[in-house]
């Protein structure tokens, strides 16, 4: 490729869906000189394969990813564990030993006649 022709063409990357409820999915990158040309690409090359609702065309400069700066702020807090349901595992032996001291008690009050079952 010669010199006049290097920024002819541009990167673009092709998503698209299998229905109107299914996610985004990234399927490749193609070379294009334009949005149109590029649509019409992956059309080509993409929907004889399988069967698709909707294709996204998206130029990669336009797309920006985060800095390890931005990555690190997405980190959790150490004091956020109770968002997460590992904190309550302890909750059903919790219940099961109160159900058995209830159990107890009332066993042991019917020895004396006072419940009637």
């Amino acid at each position: 490729m010669s010199d006049s022709g290097k920024g002819f063409y541009q990167v673009f990357e092709v998503f698209s869906r299998k229905n109107d409820t299914a996610p985004l999915q990234h399927q490749f990158s193609l070379l294009a000189p334009n949005h149109e040309i590029a649509l019409v690409m992956a059309q080509e090359n993409f929907m004889r394969r399988e069967p698709v609702y909707d294709i996204w065309i998206v130029k990669r400069s336009d797309i920006r990813q985060m800095t390890q700066e931005e990555k690190e702020s997405l980190k959790r807090l150490d004091n956020k564990d109770y968002r997460t349901t590992k904190g309550y595992g302890y909750l059903k032996k919790k219940w099961r030993q109160y159900e058995q001291e209830m159990l107890d008690e009332k066993e042991i009050l019917s020895w004396k006649g006072e419940i009637q079952r």
